[in-house]
């Protein structure tokens, strides 16, 4: 008797992620119209930002800290010329020099800070979230005391504290990062904690468990993966709020020293007394130097949390005339609405364990 020959069953394969999915350009290339460029706006603005941190000893035409060169020393509050493009400040420093090297010196505070409170928060969370009890409701609490002070307020007696409100330019960086990564350790720490609660309850979780997986292995390959979407978002809002908290430590005070390095709120009060006196140029760079990155951040920010949210871009299409795509819009079981492949990393049980 003839018996039939099974068909061999191949498994789909896994679909390999390109770099249009990367969150910026993924975001990118759905955005429309007046979106699309307020997101390019401030990508410019931070590649600007970024380029001329890294770049800071090549486009500098001094040193951050230098009061001479070989025609003798600069002087005071010299006019914009060609020889200082922007002028010098009251301490005789060149005024284009400072502003190029203090972007380095946001940018080396943001990278620290932004690390250090995604790090710490994120594993808080984490833990907390999934397996609750009594320390979750400690940790609950201590993060909403913390996030009850006021955020400058906050930063300046976690700066006190570390380095006495002066220091040198890494001492500083790091005082700075620090006492900002205290005020940011709290927001990261809710959006994963609730994110960590909801997913626990999903039902591949579940699964993970029935099958004898570790707690250890369900929090860092199902979960964790899973409640970190919104850090990008997160990420570059709180990257502008490093940088105004930076810049309100320096006018204060509490910054780094002018001959240790470069930092934009310690040159806006050093300009203080210029302002009265007609001189301009001290404190108007620095002070656009602070704006115009911070716009840039928070047009990145503003358009990716638009665009994250599929009902607001399905209202833009809706408002330009474009037809929504079908699926543009999916319903997650037990969770919120997400964007297409908003769940990728969900795969099969076979594949995770």
């Amino acid at each position: 008797m003839a018996t039939a020959e099974a068909a061999p069953t191949t498994a789909a394969p896994r679909r390999k992620r390109s770099w249009r999915q990367l969150p910026v350009i993924h975001q990118l290339r759905q955005s429309v119209g007046l979106q699309r460029g307020m997101l390019v706006a401030g990508l410019v603005l931070m590649g600007i930002f970024v380029l001329t941190a890294i770049f800071a000893p090549l486009l500098a035409p001094y040193g951050y800290g230098q009061l001479r060169d070989e025609n003798g020393v600069f002087g005071a509050q010299q006019e914009p010329s060609s020889e200082h493009w922007l002028g010098t400040t009251v301490g005789g420093y060149d005024v284009l020099s400072r502003v190029i090297y203090g972007a380095r010196t946001a940018l080396l505070v943001i990278l620290v800070a932004i690390l250090l409170s995604i790090v710490v928060g994120v594993l808080l969370g984490l833990v907390s979230g999934y397996f609750g009890g009594w320390a979750d409701r400690v940790l609950v609490v201590i993060c909403d005391a913390i996030y009850a002070f006021p955020t400058l307020l906050l930063a300046i007696v976690v700066g006190i504290a570390i380095s006495g409100g002066q220091s040198d330019l890494w001492g500083g960086i790091f005082a700075a990062a620090i006492s900002i990564t205290v005020v940011f350790i709290p927001q990261y720490f809710r959006v994963i904690r609730a994110e960590t609660v909801r997913i626990k309850a999903e039902a591949f979780v579940e699964s993970a468990r029935v099958i004898g997986a570790s707690n250890w292995r369900i929090m860092t390959r199902h979960v964790l993966r899973n409640s970190t979407r919104t850090l990008p978002l997160i990420v570059t809002l709180n990257a502008s709020e490093a940088i105004l908290t930076l810049a309100g430590l320096g006018f204060l005070g509490f910054g780094i020293q002018p001959t240790a390095g470069a930092e934009w709120g310690y040159d806006l009060n050093r300009s203080l007394s210029d302002v009265t006196s007609g001189i301009w140029w001290t404190s108007v760079f620095p002070g656009a130097a602070i704006v115009l990155t911070v716009l840039g951040l928070t047009l990145v920010g503003e358009s990716l949390n638009d665009l994250v949210d599929p009902r607001l871009r399905t209202r833009r299409r809706a408002a330009e005339g474009e037809p929504s795509p079908v699926g543009d819009v999916a319903v997650v079981p037990g969770g919120t609405l997400a964007a297409p492949g908003g769940l990728r990393g969900l795969e099969p049980l076979g594949d995770n364990s």
